[in-house]
Formats: C-alpha cells, structure tokens, sequence
C-alpha cells in the first residue's frame, strides 16, 4: 500500500488530481522544449546554409587561386571575434561545401527538422550525392543519431543496398520518391552482404548454432537488418498435408507492413532453395498475412552465392532476396573493393537487361 492509498476519500481525490494535472503539464512543457530545439537547430543549419551561399558568391568573383583563402581568412577572424569560435575558418568552410552540395534551400529546410548541424558535418564529406542523399533521407525516416549515422556510413550500408546497384537515374528516381512520400521500398531495406561478425562465430559451425547465435544476440542482429523490423517466431512451423515444414526466423517490417520469412544457409545458394522460400511465402500469405499487409517477402542468407544464376532466376520478381553474410570481417578496403565491383557489375547487367527489352 502507498501513502496515498492510506489518505481519507477527501483527500486523496485532489492529490489524485493533482498528480494528473502535473503529468499533463509536464507533457505539455517537454513537447514546447523539443519544438524549441527542432526551431533552433532547424533555424542555425538555414542560417549556415545562407552564410554559404553568401561566402560562395564572393568567392566567384574572385580571379586569383588564393583570393577565396584570403576572404575566408579575413572574414573568419572577424566573426569569430564578434560571435566566437563557431564561426572560424573550417567552420566557414563546411557552410560553404553545404550549400554546395545542397544548392536547394527547400531539401535543407526539410532535412534540418530532423537532422542536426552535427548529421551534416557527417554527410558533408561524403564524395557521391546518390549516397549523402541515401544517408540523409534514411536518417530522416528512421530519426538516426549522429552516432548511427556514422556507424551506417562506415559500415558501407549505402554500397551494401540493392539501389546502390541500380543506374544512376533510376536510383535517383526512387530517392526522389522516399523524399516525397516517405515510404520504404525492398530495396532501400534488404542489404547484401549482412554483417554478422558481432555472432563470435569461428572456424567450423553448424546451421543450429548460427541460428542460436542470432538469437542470443537479437538486439544487434535487429540492428544489422536496419529500422522497422520486429522480431516474431524462430522455427515456425508450416504444416501442408501430413507433412511439417520450418521456417528459421520469421519478422515483421512495420514500414513495409509485410512479413519477411529469413532462411539460415551455411553453403552457398542453390536454385532448390528458391523453391523452398516460395513454399514457405505462399503458406504465410494464405494463412499468416493480415488485412492491410502486403504480400510476404523472403531473405535467404547464405555463406555464397553466383550472380549468373540469381539474376536468371529473376526473384525479384517473387518477392526473394538473396544475400551475404560475413561473421568474419575483411579489412574495409577488401570489403570496399568487393562492394563497388559487385556494383559495377549489377549496373552493366541492368544497363544491358534495359537495352534488350
């Protein structure tokens, strides 16, 4: 019993009240808090892209190499004198790259509602607009923090996802799309390959202890599979006729509103396994699919695979992606090298698919 509980009936109502007037308030003070900070942060990265825009508009009237160096210099003691250190001459410099590389004041203004100064000193450097944008608007949708950001950005997520696959114009297309209306696609979801190396598994293993080893480490393993996903069964068991079949892992994407069926593979894919996935997406659309979700989607994981035959299974088409996975990381060059000549190669054979039809 509390101490309230022991008050007479008279007293313990407004104390009653009074507690839930103060929750209402306290609410209503934390909501005005965190609107004031959106404003702030959102009213600084306008101002930092205005002063980048003015900056690079002297610049361009300069006609010696070191007239731009001189200004900023001049310009950057000045201001740090009167408004402090903020403003010094690497300071300028990044104001400078933002309007640069976001020459529409509306993208910024969109972006700066979610996305603090400290995001876009992380996007800034980056070379490639198709992978800041990627960055920037998964940041947005999934609310990242500077430091997943950076952790996203160093674990090349952006090379590890099919639309870094795709040519440029139809990439950019689909970016266009989540900018307008903030919906996921497979392709912004699925990444290849997985990342698995927090497992610990070494040398020789079998199916189970993979399986085991996710599970023991879920957290992470929601982590590496990316926002919206929601962990429902392991082992699900499919019954057909007299026979029982079972699913390793099946989730939930909230942002896709579709089940996604994930298959364990120690070897390398093999086409029998495309037939099995699609057992097991036909039971779950039949039996396990709600009003309102979409079709099921299927992850198969394996050790290996040959991109002649996945690309003549063609299954996209049946909702089936394939991919990767690495418990034992290579140096980030090794991987680095990997993931652009796999990009390569996938932009040639979507380049000449396009060509054919």
């Amino acid at each position: 019993m509390n101490e309230d509980d022991r008050l007479p009936a008279e007293e313990a109502q407004p104390v009653a009240a009074a507690k839930g007037l103060a929750a209402e308030i306290a609410e209503l003070i934390q909501d005005a808090r965190q609107a004031v900070a959106r404003a702030v942060n959102s009213g600084l990265t306008l101002l930092y892209w205005q002063i980048g825009q003015c900056v690079q508009r002297e610049l361009l009237k300069g006609e010696r190499a070191d007239y731009g160096q001189q200004i900023l210099a001049t310009v950057a003691q000045q201001l740090t004198r009167d408004f402090g250190r903020g403003f010094s001459y690497s300071a300028l410099t990044r104001m400078v790259r933002l309007y640069e590389v976001y020459p529409d004041q509306a993208i910024v203004a969109t972006l700066s509602q979610v996305l603090s100064w400290s995001h876009f000193r992380e996007l800034l450097p980056l070379e490639h607009p198709l992978q800041r944008d990627f960055y920037a608007e998964m940041c947005r949708i999934e609310r990242w923090s500077v430091r997943t950001l950076r952790e996203k950005i160093g674990s090349m997520l952006y090379e590890r996802t099919a639309l870094s696959k795709k040519p440029g114009e139809l990439a950019r297309i689909e970016l266009q799309a989540l900018r307008e209306t903030d919906l996921l696609s497979p392709d912004l979801v699925f990444r290849d390959p997985y990342l698995l190396d927090f497992l610990g598994l070494k040398d020789t293993y079998h199916e189970k202890d993979l399986e085991a080893a996710i599970l023991a480490n879920i957290e992470s393993f929601l982590l590496e599979l990316g926002g919206g996903f929601s962990f429902l069964a392991r082992q699900k068991r499919i019954s057909l006729d007299d026979d029982d079949f079972y699913l390793d892992l099946l989730f939930f994407h909230r942002d896709l509103r579709r089940l996604i069926a994930v298959e364990l593979k120690l070897d390398r894919f093999r086409p029998a396994h495309l037939g099995q996935m699609e057992l097991y997406l036909r039971w779950l659309n039949k039996h396990e699919r709600r009003p309102g979700e979409g079709e099921a989607l299927g992850l198969i994981l394996c050790a290996g695979k040959k991109q002649e035959q996945i690309e003549l299974l063609e299954l996209g088409r049946a909702g089936i992606h394939v991919a990767e996975y690495l418990t034992d990381l290579p140096s980030r060059e090794v991987m680095r090298k990997k993931l652009h000549e796999a990009i390569e190669l996938s932009r040639r054979q979507l380049t000449r698919a396009d060509v054919e039809q």
